[in-house]
């Protein structure tokens, strides 16, 4: 079977210091734009594709990101609780190519991987939520809508590289994973985002 990962669109930043309450962005206007533009690519034309099933992570922007997808497809959307990411909890969200266009030193934490308490502890979630989804889904086609962290570290788990926060996936770019009935895993792409340039639909406003 074959695995799309989809990092989410362009999400908004909230900011719930003062009332506690976990951050949970939507998207942006230009991160619902990237998400049709996702959902033109894979649907119609001579890049349309035989997606069999959609997940997505609990967060809104990850859900958002892959509702277009689905809703033309036709297909109802699951959610795998283990693909989500590390900042479950967090009650402030700053999309990180904004901390990076700003200078912010949270940027350097985050690509050091000091913004995760247990980075071996996150990875084996993400691959815990990737094989039940390949489980499920013997000989299909499956598109996840999921994190930069989650991406990141399910192909640093397939590619045997130690850093969990190795790689930085862009808004809605896609990842190819080809998993196997006996176990085997290999990376068939990385950051695909074709469907962004065709369209003309920027990766961000910063």
């Amino acid at each position: 079977m074959e695995l799309l990962l989809i990092r989410h669109a362009l999400p908004v930043t909230v900011d719930n210091r003062e009332s506690g309450i976990e951050a949970d962005p939507e998207l942006s206007e230009l991160g619902l734009r990237q998400a049709e533009a996702l959902a033109d690519w894979l649907t119609s034309g001579p890049t349309a594709e035989p997606i069999d099933a959609v997940y997505a992570s609990p967060k809104s922007r990850a859900r958002q990101t892959v509702a277009p997808l689905a809703a033309r497809l036709g297909l109802e959307m699951a959610i795998e609780p283990l693909v989500n990411e590390y900042d479950a909890g967090e009650v402030e969200y700053v999309p990180i190519e904004k901390l990076k266009a700003d200078g912010d030193p949270r940027w350097d934490a985050i690509m050091a991987g000091d913004d995760i308490a247990d980075p071996e502890a996150f990875r084996d979630q993400v691959v815990a939520g990737m094989d039940r989804i390949i489980a499920a889904n013997p000989g299909r086609t499956v598109a996840v809508g999921c994190h930069g962290g989650v991406v990141s570290a399910y192909l640093s788990h397939v590619l045997g590289i130690e850093r969990v926060l190795f790689y930085e996936a862009h808004y809605t770019s896609v990842c190819r994973v080809a998993a196997s009935s006996t176990g085997q895993r290999s990376v068939r792409s990385m950051n695909e985002l074709g469907h962004l340039q065709v369209a003309g639909v920027p990766l961000a406003e910063f």
